[in-house]
């Protein structure tokens, strides 16, 4: 069996920061393109079906140009319409297009797509060469290592491989099935065991791919081990909840000779973009409550975010009161 899959873009994502529901709008991007030059960015899942039929497309697709690399993840399993969604993603100049199979949501498995596709290789392959066909952007694809009692080996090396001959050019490989009936999505997302031996196992049976492993990555020691034997490592809530201890991933990771950022110098690095979202109507809450996760492990820090908490909802947190509230951080050196 052949894979019409190319090597091209081998060792330039080594480090992926995963999509996250509710978290990894355009506003957290930015501030993870502030502690990383290099880091592959994703959108939150979107809908193919909810972006072709909308008028306000630009609400979907808007994203900084400072964001590149970034990938928009789709969901969704009509062939018809994720060509359509591919299309507006090249058009609008996203790097890549990633299928979403591992989403374990009951309000997306409800609509046959998510991590309930994994049962239908099939109409994967078919949704993959849809998507391949209409646009010349890459085309990843997030998959779980099974689901529910659809989770043999052989059931994921078939997925892997038909899904490779549809024209797939990355697998992230969620190291977790996913069960549908009877976890919700965070319990998903911590209840079925790791398993790094199956992921290790899909890559060396199938050295020729680019496979990505997924899950359970609290720093970036554990991702340097992982890049020994995968060809990247995706990094999700642990990136979101502590963002600042990966703020060496451009040296350590992509072996970039640059200095760890503190909380303060990545806050008034964003002060232009905070005042201009400003400008435009936008509310402080919608960035602030991204940045409060920089500040941790320092006294006072829960004081420090309950006062941005506090001020960004109430409206009252201005960019004179974020730049003082800032400057205490840099008084101290964090």
């Amino acid at each position: 069996m052949s894979f019409n899959q190319s090597n091209s873009m081998k060792n330039i994502h080594k480090l992926s920061i995963a999509p996250m529901m509710d978290c990894t709008d355009k506003h957290f991007r930015m501030i993870m393109r502030k502690i990383s030059s290099k880091a592959l960015l994703y959108t939150e899942m979107i809908v193919a079906q909810s972006l072709v039929y909308t008028n306000k497309k630009e609400n979907f697709l808007n994203f900084n140009r400072e964001e590149h690399p970034i990938s928009i993840q789709l969901g969704g399993d009509n062939p018809v319409i994720l060509k359509e969604a591919a299309r507006m993603a090249e058009d609008w100049g996203y790097d890549e297009i990633n299928f979403n199979v591992g989403c374990p949501s009951p309000r997306v498995c409800s609509g046959n797509f998510g991590a309930s596709l994994m049962k239908d290789p099939e109409k994967v392959a078919i949704c993959i060469e849809s998507l391949k066909n209409s646009c010349s952007l890459p085309v990843t694809i997030k998959h779980r290592i099974g689901v529910d009692d659809y989770d043999s080996f052989i059931n994921l090396n078939n997925f892997v491989r038909d899904v490779a001959n549809a024209g797939a050019d990355r697998f992230t490989v969620h190291a977790r099935k996913a069960i549908l009936k009877g976890l919700n999505p965070k319990q998903n997302r911590n209840i079925p065991p790791l398993k790094y031996d199956v992921v290790k196992k899909l890559k060396k049976l199938n050295p020729d791919l680019l496979i990505e492993i997924n899950g359970g990555f609290t720093n970036i020691d554990q991702s340097l081990e992982a890049l020994k034997e995968f060809d990247g490592v995706m990094i999700g809530r642990s990136v979101y909840k502590h963002p600042l201890r990966w703020s060496a991933i451009d040296q350590k990771v992509y072996g970039i000779n640059s200095n760890s950022k503190s909380a303060s110098d990545i806050i008034f690095s964003l002060i232009p973009y905070i005042e201009k979202h400003l400008a435009n109507g936008g509310k402080s809450w919608d960035i602030c409550k991204h940045l409060i996760n920089l500040v941790e492990g320092i006294p006072k820090a829960k004081i420090w975010r309950n006062q941005i908490s506090t001020k960004s909802i109430k409206k009252e947190l201005d960019i004179d009161c974020l730049l003082n509230l800032t400057s205490k951080l840099k008084e101290i050196g964090y």
